[in-house]
């Protein structure tokens, strides 16, 4: 089996800790009855049922209701589930009556002994086979996890024959429709939705135990876990499993899914699917106790508060144990052998070990020999133990199992008669006591660190101040500077200004000058702005007529194209009136060779009359279109010794010619007798001489006629039996004509013969590359929607045909790389079609997986697509010697194959 893991913590069981503290409260037994929290499950009806087992309502009544059938408080529940007769059962039993009868009223079940003889039983919940899995769950699975919910401990467990249905009740997902999911999935939503993931916690750990071997199903390469006990409390943990938290339901979806994808399953005669292992999950709940810490805190009303902070709080630990036993199974009924005979044998010892434990609980024995599997050393506490434990027990209708469901019926009975004592685990949580030490502490440093940094911003608070003083004094230093700086500076100011007032007046005679050159300079502006405005207003009007002209242009727009819809319609129209036309010289001219054929019989008549005696045979076109027309139908010898005749005395060029009449009933006339001339060997190469073969291919593709289609692709189909014609149909385009035809042909059996046409033109080895350019491929493959046998086993036919071609190809050395075939997607039909009915299908088909098998670089992608499985099918079921040999050779002889079934564990 593959293997595989998640990114999931490795850890111990958490009660396996050191350092905790032992319990503190009392642990206290609870009846099975009562519920301290909750109040007890009402008794409701199912009002609804899945459509897919067809249930009906059942009376309803909850595992561990209000008041113990029994009156023992704590003894183990045990309900029994029917599976409804599978397709096997209603095949081979059809003629028998179940093997039992329940009365799920009265919750009894009745085993037939015989057609007269009956024993019966009760259980606390007989389900029947229309029982849903919500019904399953509320009465063997809700009271238990309520019971988790408030601190005890339980277990839920299914055990009966292999294929009965253990699995589907426990851990079915859903997926597919939610009213299917199963226990697991279904007391985690209730778990989930009762506690507060703040406070509270939730981990899990999934196993399998195989072949005495406990094995973790959520880090594969951990597959050997050791069961430790504590020798004072008797309680079993597991250090070396994964324990993984969960705070949704998605991400224990996804555990599951993992969990089931590593866990050991095997095909058998009873059980395509049957578990090889037995499957244990375990649910670890962790829970404060909030009302029993205030209680207690109130009665120490003078404590500080630091001595309640002080105070470790109260928690609750329970678990939850889901066990999907493996089926137990005669070795005779189940065909094991190998590998599979010596899983069944560890399956048997460990059921048998669990059965001697109830065994001896059952019957208050002093020894009980828990040590004998490590099973039962699992499920100690389950059985005799502290927990509250629910017994699912699924059998099957058939009479042929009898002693099997006899069997199981025994176990439940036995296990009825154990006893429990229910025990509440309480504990003081010193972890949270310390991580709440940890945040007043954090609180603490906190503080201090908020008096360090007043502290500190104090400190430099004093130090700006010292520098702000000292930066003042120096300001007043630079002040006094700053004055004798600019006592040098107004004295060189003054210089400075007598200068400029010498410049000042030098500056006032040229501004004087500028102010003239400025003023002719403005005039000239005038000029230019006034001729700026005239040429705006000049573009603002031209941009006014190019907007006018585009809304013209776009009004002639619509225009014409109004127009051209009216021109489009009118040809339409006289269209439709040419079309008439011809059609109407068609029939005229029709009736014009009518009138010639009934006046050409009248001067027959005539002539006979006057010479007194039968005239002489015909000679001309329409004595030759009398004799083409039908004739009382012959069968057998007879049509083709008529045939024959017409072709020695008409000759072959004028039937031929007749395969251009104007005519349509000529023409298929014509072409019928081509084909059955084309059915003779000894006539092909005559008519391919001749131009037949051009002549078909024309009329192929210039026909809309289906008969024609039809008839001339048969006689296609005929002439490419011999090598000669089927090149010289690939030179004339015939392929691209037969794909044509298959695309609009609705007839079947125009497809046939045109698959036919294809198929033997797939068997020429030097035409592969150029058929498969043209689509001859694609052609077959399309046709195969038709689901007509007669065209599906010609293309069957054409693809073994071109396959063989291939190979023979491949082996010579002339080709390489992947099989066409497999490009041009033909391999999803040939392994849907592999195991068809039909036999002529299947024998071609099978043909040709055969030979894509031989050639290595076609592996990957047989394996992908699921041919590898129909190859070893074929090998061992084939009804044909030579296929079943080639089969079992192309399987031994491919290294890819061999590893994938080593991969799969299938022994070849």
């Amino acid at each position: 089996m593959a293997t595989g893991g998640g990114n999931y913590r490795n850890g111990s069981h958490r009660n396996s800790l050191k350092g905790l503290s032992t319990i503190t409260a009392t642990d206290r037994p609870l009846s099975v009855n009562s519920n301290p929290s909750k109040p007890a499950l009402r008794n409701k009806s199912l009002s609804s049922v899945t459509a897919s087992s067809g249930l009906r309502k059942s009376s309803p009544a909850s595992l561990g209701a209000a008041k113990d059938d029994a009156g023992v408080p704590g003894r183990v529940r045990v309900a029994v589930r029917l599976r409804p007769r599978n397709a096997e059962e209603s095949v081979a039993d059809a003629d028998f009556a179940d093997c039992v009868e329940l009365q799920p009223e009265l919750k009894r079940l009745k085993l037939r002994k015989n057609n007269w003889d009956t024993d019966t039983y009760e259980f606390d919940e007989v389900l029947t086979e229309f029982a849903s899995q919500k019904r399953v769950y509320e009465v063997v699975a809700k009271p238990v996890v309520e019971s988790v919910l408030d601190g005890y401990n339980g277990t839920v467990m299914a055990y009966g024959q292999t294929g009965t249905g253990k699995t589907y009740t426990l851990g079915r997902l859903g997926e597919e429709d939610t009213a299917y999911r199963g226990i697991m999935v279904r007391a985690m939503e209730d778990i989930l939705a009762e506690i507060s993931l703040e406070s509270d916690s939730i981990s899990v750990s999934y196993l399998q135990l195989y072949m005495e071997t406990l094995q973790d199903l959520l880090d594969p390469t951990n597959d050997n876990i050791s069961i430790v006990e504590d020798p004072k409390s008797g309680d079993v943990s597991l250090p070396g499993a994964t324990l993984v938290e969960i705070r949704d339901q998605q991400s224990f979806l996804e555990l599951l899914r993992l969990g089931e994808a590593h866990r050991y399953a095997a095909n058998t005669k009873l059980n395509t699917e049957s578990s090889r292992s037995h499957a244990i999950l375990m649910v670890h709940v962790k829970r404060s106790v909030k009302g029993r810490e205030s209680a207690h805190s109130s009665e120490n009303g003078t404590s500080t508060n630091m001595t309640k902070s002080l105070r470790a709080p109260l928690v609750r630990k329970s678990k939850l144990v889901v066990v999907d036993l493996a089926g137990s199974e005669r070795i005779d009924k189940s065909g094991s052998e190998g590998h599979t005979l010596e899983e069944a044998k560890s399956i048997n010892l460990s059921l048998s070990a669990l059965g001697k434990c109830i065994n001896a609980l059952a019957e208050n024995s002093a020894h009980v020999p828990v040590r004998d599997s490590k099973l039962t050393r699992l499920l100690r506490d389950s059985f005799g133990g502290t927990a509250r434990t629910s017994l699912v027990i699924t059998i099957g209708p058939s009479p042929r199992h009898r002693g099997e469901t006899a069997s199981t019926i025994m176990f439940g009975q036995r296990a009825m008669k154990v006893e429990n004592m229910l025990k509440l685990k309480e504990e003081f949580d010193y972890k949270s006591l310390a991580r709440r030490l940890d945040i007043q502490l954090d609180k603490l440093i906190m503080e201090h660190e908020r008096k360090h940094k007043a502290f500190e911003d104090e400190l430099e608070r004093i130090t700006t101040d010292a520098e702000n003083r000292i930066s003042e004094v120096e300001r007043n230093y630079a002040d006094a500077m700053e004055k004798e700086r600019l006592k040098y500076q107004k004295e060189y100011m003054e210089s400075i200004k007598k200068l400029e007032e010498k410049w000042m007046m030098n500056q006032q005679k040229q501004s004087s000058e500028r102010k003239e050159q400025m003023a002719s300079t403005a005039e000239e502006v005038a000029e230019v702005k006034k001729s700026l405005s005239k040429e705006t207003s000049l573009r603002k009007a031209a941009e006014e007529e190019v907007d006018s002209l585009k809304s013209q242009l776009a009004q002639l727009r619509k225009s014409e194209a109004s127009a051209n819809s009216e021109i489009l319609k009118l040809r339409k129209m006289l269209e439709d009136e040419a079309h008439q036309k011809e059609k109407l010289e068609g029939e005229i001219s029709m009736l014009q060779s009518q009138l010639l054929q009934l006046s050409f019989e009248a001067d027959e008549t005539r002539r006979r009359l006057d010479i007194g005696g039968p005239g002489k045979g015909p000679g001309n076109l329409d004595s030759l279109i009398s004799q083409v027309r039908p004739q009382p139908k012959v069968s057998g010898n007879g049509e083709k010794a008529s045939v024959a005749k017409l072709f020695e005395q008409v000759g072959l060029q004028k039937i031929l010619s007749l395969l251009e009449a104007e005519d349509a009933d000529v023409r298929i006339h014509a072409v019928k007798v081509v084909a059955n001339l084309a059915a003779e060997e000894t006539n092909q190469q005559k008519i391919v001489e001749a131009g037949g073969l051009t002549s078909l291919l024309m009329l192929l593709g210039s026909s809309e006629d289906e008969t024609i289609h039809r008839v001339a692709a048969g006689a296609i189909a005929n002439l490419a039996m011999n090598e000669t014609n089927q090149e010289l149909i690939m030179s004339q385009g015939g392929i691209s004509m037969l794909s044509m035809t298959a695309a609009n042909a609705e007839d079947p059996q125009t497809l046939r013969m045109v698959a036919g046409a294809i198929a033997n033109l797939c068997g020429n080895d030097k035409l592969q590359t150029k058929l498969r350019g043209e689509g001859g491929i694609k052609a077959l493959l399309g046709m195969v929607n038709c689901g007509h046998p007669d065209v599906l086993a010609q293309v069957a036919r054409g693809i073994a045909n071109f396959a063989k071609c291939e190979s023979r190809a491949s082996t010579q050395g002339s080709k390489t790389g992947r099989s066409l075939l497999i490009e041009d997607g033909a391999l999803p039909w040939i392994v849907q079609n592999a195991n068809n009915e039909a036999s002529p299908i299947r024998r071609h088909i099978e043909l040709a997986l055969c030979h894509l098998a031989q050639h290595e670089v076609n592996a990957k992608d047989m394996i992908s697509g699921g041919a590898l499985w129909e190859l070893v099918r074929i090998s061992r079921d084939c009804s044909r010697e030579d296929i079943r040999s080639l089969a079992h050779r192309t399987l031994t002889s491919s290294p890819s194959f061999l590893a994938e079934l080593r991969r799969l564990r299938i022994e070849y």
